[in-house]
């Protein structure tokens, strides 16, 4: 697994990821029932941004029930913020927490009968991962000690897949379509104007184009170039599972082939 795609001859292969278990006790911001039956890969909250033990479980089985692919969402520890603030946590202190999230989302995965199967940054660990290299190693470490080899999904030519290429564990490029894209190839920031796209139909135009394409216009007109071998569909978007049915629908019907990376 890499941030190679299929050859230019053969029909486009995309997994669909979507960040799901993002509730906490009584309260739920995702469908994960409803999403579940449309991704191929889950991104599931373990408790650092989101999520909680019941949370997590009940995932996990539907997950497995649905034969989707179980990935550990990490995050800083930022419930008030649903880990989406910037923070300055020691690299010693970063991998243990790493390693906690993903160790515990792991015991309910095989409680379900299936695994964690890759590992996912959230929210501003996500982002941080893409310039800053210490962060990068951090999480890199974490999952080293939880995990071993998990592919480690992220945003192509970021720190977080260096480090990872270094570690020897695989990199899984990720593109998304309801987010604006700099010239550089990075995500705008969401405090910036434009940073989200919620245009149903723009959304599904720029997953087709990422798919089949392979590239996406940036927010100042330029086209970028996408080496994804995922798609994210954000979970936490009002209508969210409708969109991503749409997206499936739209993708399968180009002859995009929808299969997990793992």
């Amino acid at each position: 697994m890499s941030d190679a795609v299929d050859s230019p001859g053969d029909a486009p292969v995309i997994d669909l990821n979507a960040d799901l278990g993002e509730g906490f006790g009584r309260w739920q911001l995702t469908d994960d029932e409803a999403l579940l039956s449309v991704v191929t890969s889950a991104n599931v909250a373990c408790g650092f941004h989101a999520g909680d033990p019941a949370t997590m479980r009940r995932v996990c089985a539907l997950a497995a029930e649905r034969g989707v692919v179980i990935g550990a969402q990490v995050s800083y520890r930022d419930l008030a913020g649903f880990g989406r603030r910037a923070m300055d946590v020691p690299p010693d202190e970063l991998a243990d927490e790493i390693a906690y999230q993903i160790g515990a989302l792991e015991v309910f995965a095989r409680t379900a009968g299936a695994r964690v199967g890759y590992v996912k940054p959230h929210g501003a660990l996500y982002n941080r991962c893409v310039h800053d290299a210490e962060q990068a190693g951090a999480v890199v470490a974490g999952i080293r000690t939880a995990g071993g080899g998990l592919p480690v999904l992220g945003l192509p030519g970021s720190r977080l897949h260096e480090a990872a290429r270094q570690a020897g564990l695989p990199v899984v490029g990720e593109a998304f379509a309801d987010r604006a894209y700099t010239a550089a190839g990075t995500l705008v920031p969401r405090r910036e104007p434009g940073a989200v796209v919620h245009d149903p139909d723009e959304v599904v135009k720029r997953a087709l184009g990422m798919a089949r394409d392979r590239a996406v216009t940036a927010i100042d007109g330029h086209r970028v170039e996408i080496t994804a071998r995922s798609l994210c569909l954000h979970g936490d978007t009002p209508g969210a599972a409708g969109l991503a049915r749409r997206v499936r629908s739209e993708l399968t019907a180009a002859g995009v082939r929808l299969r997990s990376f793992v």
